[in-house]
């Protein structure tokens, strides 16, 4: 019966040295995937651009189903998930909720990709 040898790969310590920059640590990433899932949709792009766009900072729920052309529980959803992430501020009034960019929500996340 023969028997294998096994050979040891060669380390060569330059190769394996740490970067010395910081990792992002679970919950910032977790936090960084938010948003990127949250601008991974083309109708949340959009939406984003309308409220921007928008005169006076805010859009009423009301006034984002037609230019997208999607029902209005369809609209709410994208938006929750926008408000969640943290890049749109949602007031209530009466019966409609109006949205708003949170002040520096895109500074913050055009610097994320940055910081990785």
């Amino acid at each position: 019966m023969t028997s294998l040898q096994t050979v040891e790969p060669a380390v060569d310590d330059a190769c394996c040295a740490p970067s010395g920059q910081a990792a992002l640590d679970a919950e910032e990433a977790q936090r960084t995937a938010l948003v990127f899932k949250a601008l991974a949709d083309p109708n949340r792009l959009r939406l984003l651009s309308i409220v921007k766009a928008t005169g006076g900072g805010e859009a009423c729920v009301c006034d984002l189903t037609e230019p997208l052309d999607l029902s209005q529980p369809t609209v709410s959803h994208h938006l929750k998930i926008l408000v969640d992430a943290r890049l749109l501020h949602r007031e209530k009034r009466g019966t409609w909720a109006y949205y708003s960019l949170v002040p520096g929500a895109i500074e913050r996340t055009a610097g994320l990709l940055a910081s990785l």
